[in-house]
């Protein structure tokens, strides 16, 4: 039996520190990044000396500094300075008076520091600071108190905080993704239902791969994801709890059921059922087992996605004659086309922000991964590979990761921020493809 992921307690040691009118250092999102910010994130020090469950805490400093620095770099907004080029260390000392003139020296913007302090039941104190280097003055503050085991998050919500004091945006570090991890043959691949940080770290397997597994989603609590099975080769919708690896199938319906995603507040799923040849959108209570349908159009309606608020629904037809975009009310009134232009839409997602939904935009032997507002305006597209599909949204809504395949080649993860610039590859022990990215951890 696997130990339950040690929970990080939040605790909020100092208020953080509005910076001064003067302060201005901020990276404008908006408007493109060429050049990303340099900041220096030198490791943190110990305030004592001690071996802990994950090492000492001068080990821990080193690990925390380079968590953060990888979470930074990875957004594509900063540029972490090699700490090669440093000209000075911290210590304890100058983590409240950090020597500016010394990071001035290596063209470091910001400044990201603190410390690692034990405590006595076997708890750590991680202190956080952002400083503006050519101000001289203190940005934020904030200590996390978590297990020794839970260091990882607690540099990723570091990380968050600073990354919000930057862009004056939600941060996205400490979140997890659910996808399918495959291997094995074309002919016989094995799909298993895995689960990491959003960084890679913290890899495991929720299933034995013994039954194919699609699309996985999150639940607005992150502890329930919902998903399609083929358990005796009969695809049906389940849910898995991951603090007890409990699975439940929603039971068996009149026809083939697929694409679940929850609702907003967590109390019902919505998903796709066929019957007779024509597959229509449902929503389903989960406690009560209450159905309802929403559309009734001949053809195939699926993958749909509410809106933050819960009032409306993104999904695909081809009600038309070919895979398009469509909007309705959450009670399947006033349903209405919003993608039109070359080739056609699927996989929709809605944008937590609710400004955008993420689709994929697929003809003449292409697909990409394009954003669109939902009335139907302002469609761009973020990439264009040979197969990228399956879009999902980070909680900030700045990035969306997505599955890309190339031409005879497997499936791995990717993601791409709103601006089409920063595209990386996700690791994944194994190959990758349909990611669901959960909100931001409790």
């Amino acid at each position: 039996m696997k130990a339950p992921r040690p929970a990080l307690i939040l605790a909020l040691l100092a208020a953080a520190l509005a910076a001064p009118a003067s302060a201005q250092l901020r990276v404008d999102i908006n408007s493109g990044i060429s050049q990303p910010m340099p900041i220096a994130v030198p490791a943190f020090p110990a305030t004592a000396e001690i071996e802990t469950a994950a090492g000492t805490t001068t080990s821990l400093g080193i690990r925390i500094a380079d968590v953060i620095a990888n979470d930074l770099r990875g957004s594509g907004l900063f540029r972490p300075i090699a700490p090669a080029a440093f000209t000075t260390s911290v210590t304890t000392a100058t983590v409240l008076r950090p020597e500016f003139a010394a990071w001035r020296t290596v063209a470091a913007q910001a400044l990201v520091t603190g410390s690692v302090t034990p405590n006595a039941d076997g708890s750590i104190l991680l202190a956080c600071y952002a400083y503006d280097v050519f101000a001289g003055e203190e940005l934020t503050r904030q200590g996390f108190i978590t297990s020794a085991a839970g260091w990882r998050r607690a540099a990723h919500k570091c990380a968050d905080l600073v990354y919000s004091r930057l862009t004056g945006e939600g941060g996205y570090f400490d979140s997890r993704i659910i996808y399918i991890s495959e291997t094995g043959p074309r002919s016989r691949r094995i799909k298993r239902l895995a689960v990491m940080d959003q960084d890679g770290a913290g890899h495991r397997f929720l299933t034995s791969g013994q039954n194919l597994v699609l699309t996985p989603r999150f639940s607005p609590t992150q502890q329930t994801i919902t998903y399609m099975s083929y358990e005796n080769n009969r695809p049906r919708v389940w849910l898995y709890r991951l603090g007890t690896a409990r699975q439940e199938s929603l039971g068996t319906f009149q026809g083939m059921s697929f694409a679940p995603r929850f609702s907003p507040d967590g109390k019902s799923l919505i998903f796709s059922m066929a019957v007779g040849g024509n597959t229509d959108i449902y929503t389903l209570d989960i406690e009560t087992k209450r159905m309802a349908r929403l559309t009734t159009q001949p053809g195939i309606e699926t993958s749909p996605s509410y809106s933050p608020d819960g009032t409306r629904i993104v999904f695909e037809s081809d009600r038309g004659g070919s895979q398009q975009l469509y909007v309705m009310n959450a009670d399947g009134s006033d349903q209405q086309r919003i993608s039109f232009g070359e080739g056609r839409a699927a996989s929709p997602v809605w944008s937590p922000r609710g400004d955008l939904i993420a689709f994929t935009r697929f003809g003449a032997g292409r697909f990409g991964i394009n954003v669109i507002r939902p009335d139907g305006s302002g469609e761009r597209q973020l990439s264009n590979g040979y197969q990228d599909e399956a879009p999902t949204w980070s909680p900030n809504g700045r990035v969306i990761m997505f599955q890309r395949q190339a031409r005879g080649g497997p499936p791995s993860l990717w993601s791409v921020d709103l601006s089409g610039q920063n595209e990386r590859r996700r690791p994944t022990p194994l190959d990758g493809s349909d990611p669901a990215w959960s909100p931001l951890l409790d």
